[in-house]
């Protein structure tokens, strides 16, 4: 196994599911789930010739790819999981993926963009505020939501479950990333916290809207929302860049530590310290993933 190569990937990634995680690498996907019985099943399949491409090499584009992909299969597979968890078979596929991935994509948007750019904007319009002021104010709005969002969520106990696979994922990556053996007992003593994590990409997506949209100046309140969502992507896809960045080089530099710190406080909220059963199925899935991956392309 060609263990060096490998460890200088950074794309391996992760997303906790329903009573389970699925683990990402470049040409599969792969996840663990814990069954009603206690046994542990897997699903694993390669992920489309588009994610080895060209196109996934290009900065800023292959951010776009990303959040797509996160969207679309990640709902698909948390789908899947939630099925096997309850022993179910009634698959998310066709259409039906599409239409909740889009109304998904919808309330996002309208809850943690939307809406606090609409505030601000009749904020700005009837406090007579300036527009930097204003933009500021939709930023501190949007990241009041954000938190308020997890915190809340943290709370259900469904979720609290989720949170928990959640810190198994990221202990699990940060134990092969580290060299660690990949048993519960040496995961378990990994940080919870991840770079590349993305509760990350959501923060830095949130600080860098306040400097972007800033830079637009003072708008007409229809322009300011339409704004908004066409800058989205363009936001989106230099976040993912930075949290790229900040993965590679936070061991090289303090100034970058010290930069990333508050992506890391924020995951503290959308993690939990995992159950060791929890760190079987996190390892189960990414040893699925790893095997994959290592296995010769077909012809």
């Amino acid at each position: 196994m060609p263990t060096d190569k490998v460890l200088r990937l950074p794309s391996y990634g992760g997303q906790a599911v329903m009573e389970g995680v699925l683990m990402r690498g470049k040409r599969n996907v792969a996840m663990a789930v814990r069954a009603p019985s206690g046994e542990i099943v897997t699903y694993e399949e390669e992920l489309p010739s588009l994610y080895r491409s060209k196109w996934m090499k290009l900065p800023f584009i292959r951010g776009m790819i990303s959040l797509w992909d996160s969207l679309s299969l990640g709902t698909r597979l948390l789908t899947k999981s939630a099925n096997l968890a309850s022993g179910e078979d009634e698959q998310l596929e066709g259409p039906a993926l599409v239409g909740t991935v889009l109304i998904s994509l919808v309330l996002g948007v309208g809850i943690f963009f939307v809406l606090p750019a609409f505030l601000a904007g009749l904020a700005e319009k009837f406090l007579t505020m300036s527009a930097w002021w204003s933009n500021l104010l939709e930023g501190l709005l949007r990241l009041i939501i954000l938190v308020t969002y997890l915190s809340l969520m943290g709370r259900v106990p469904e979720i609290k479950r989720v949170f928990a696979y959640h810190g198994a994922e990221h202990k699990t990556i940060n134990a092969f990333e580290s060299g660690a053996e990949m048993t519960p007992e040496e995961v378990a003593k990994q940080t919870r916290v991840h770079p590349r994590c993305g509760t990350s990409f959501i923060l830095t997506l949130v600080l860098l809207s306040v400097l972007i949209f800033t830079l637009l100046g003072p708008l007409p309140i229809h322009l300011r929302l339409i704004s908004r969502i066409l800058m989205l992507p363009i936001i989106s896809a230099i976040a993912y860049e930075y949290i790229r960045f900040a993965a590679n080089w936070m061991d090289k530099s303090a100034l970058v530590r010290w930069l990333i710190q508050p992506n890391l406080w924020l995951q503290k909220l959308s993690t939990r310290e995992p159950s060791t059963d929890m760190l079987e199925v996190s390892i189960k899935a990414f040893n699925l993933m790893l095997e994959a991956e290592n296995s010769p392309l077909e012809a």
